[in-house]
């Protein structure tokens, strides 16, 4: 089994929509965290104000990698904003994981096995 890692990038307001589309596909394990940053529009001018930093939610789950193109098309289906959808909408980013440590059990999950580690 190898793991990975989804990072996604989403407006605050598709958070509920992403969780939810996961959620009903058999993906419940999502941590979320409120960020603020920018991208390629370098933030957001209205009038005379600019909105350097721009608040997002991050979303990270962790996967089987078997399940990599379906949870990714679900993030993406579920967090774009119309039909094409729009600048700022976000970004996935997708990683290897090495290895996972239950903190409860002990447990060490690798790709090739599952160890009970000791401290």
């Amino acid at each position: 089994m190898t793991n990975i890692m989804i990072r996604a990038i989403v407006r605050p307001e598709k958070t509920p929509d992403v969780l939810q589309s996961l959620l009903d596909a058999g993906y419940p394990a999502v941590t979320k965290i409120d960020v603020f940053g920018r991208g390629k529009q370098r933030g957001l001018k209205i009038g005379n104000v600019v909105y350097d930093e721009l608040p997002k939610e991050l979303l990270m789950l962790v996967i089987d990698e078997r399940h990599k193109n379906a949870v990714i098309g679900i993030i993406l289906d579920a967090a774009r904003t119309g039909t094409e959808g729009a600048y700022g909408d976000g970004k996935v980013f997708v990683s290897p994981v090495e290895e996972v440590y239950t903190i409860s059990t002990g447990v060490k999950e690798t790709a090739d096995a599952k160890t009970t580690v000791t401290v």
